[in-house]
């Protein structure tokens, strides 16, 4: 590889990392061990970059394209796109003779090896991408269930694995904390999604408010809305609490960095709540101060709990 091409291979896999800045939560933050804030790191990178082909949110250039082999006039494809990282993501699994494309492939690579990672949860994120290309609404909250048990727990696990705490109750716990942050995203997210064609709340929920997708495409939100939106917020709520023991059950920096995820998703729910439940005039954001009130309340509670 030149040192052009070089250059902006990993300019392209910067851009992409640089996007944990806008999480709801800290992904690797600084009091980690060095060798755990790489490797989240390296995973962050390939599920910000799965969801960015899902999404159309690649950089412009097409170099992802390039780097996956597809031909740039295809890299709004995102099915083609999906299927070629795909075929990169088994190169990382595979001997030593078949060596990634992608920056953020070849990166996670040392990862897989050194955790002995396996690729389920890295083929569960690009199954949840592919099926946002062919369904864009969901009758019952099951049904949403079961897309983020594709698109959100596959993380949790992956954390728990890198910090070899993985055992069946932990990642019980740490499933009802995905969930619960992805209910949380989702909506923020409603007016975004609605422009992608996406709607996250279940159908039966909006029914049950009388709410329509006419309603959801408003610059503002209604009563019906406002109140269709409490109520899944208070559902994603119950499951941070639910899975709030998981913080207890661990120590040391590990329950400081989970305390921070499920304090991410309480501070952007007292922020929804702020607005008045009002999603639709913009993404509602936690505070950074507000954020760290809410880890101090889920560390007290792991105390008390452990």
């Amino acid at each position: 590889m030149t040192g052009t091409r070089q250059a902006r291979a990993e300019a392209s896999a910067r851009a992409t990392l640089d996007k944990a800045a806008d999480e709801n939560f800290p992904v690797a933050p600084f009091f980690l061990p060095r060798a755990w804030r790489d490797d989240l790191m390296a995973v962050y990178g390939y599920a910000r970059l799965v969801d960015d082909i899902g999404d159309g949110d690649l950089a412009p250039g097409g170099a992802d394209a390039r780097h996956l082999g597809v031909d740039p006039a295809k890299a709004d494809d995102r099915l083609v796109m999906l299927d070629a990282f795909e075929t990169d993501l088994r190169r990382v699994f595979a001997g030593a003779d078949a060596d990634p494309h992608h920056p953020l492939l070849s990166a996670l690579r040392p990862v897989v090896r050194r955790r002995s990672l396996t690729p389920e949860p890295f083929l569960r994120l690009i199954e949840a991408n592919r099926q946002d290309q062919l369904v864009g609404r969901y009758k019952t909250y099951d049904e949403l269930a079961a897309y983020c048990e594709l698109s959100a727990n596959p993380v949790g696990r992956l954390v728990l694995q890198i910090t070899g705490t993985a055992s069946p109750e932990r990642v019980r716990l740490s499933d009802s904390i995905c969930t619960g942050l992805q209910i949380v995203e989702h909506l923020q997210d409603v007016g975004e999604d609605l422009g992608r064609d996406r709607i996250y709340l279940p159908a039966e929920d909006m029914q049950r408010f009388h709410v329509t997708e006419d309603d959801l495409a408003a610059p503002n939100a209604g009563v019906p809305v406002r109140a269709l939106i409490a109520y899944e917020a208070d559902r994603a709520r119950r499951l941070l609490d639910e899975g709030t023991p998981l913080v207890g059950s661990v120590h040391g920096r590990l329950r400081l960095l989970l305390a921070g995820f499920v304090a991410g998703g309480r501070a952007a729910l007292t922020a929804i709540a702020a607005a008045g439940h009002d999603v639709l005039a913009g993404p509602p954001k936690a505070t950074k101060a507000n954020l760290l009130r809410e880890v101090g309340a889920v560390l007290r509670r792991a105390r008390r709990e452990g």
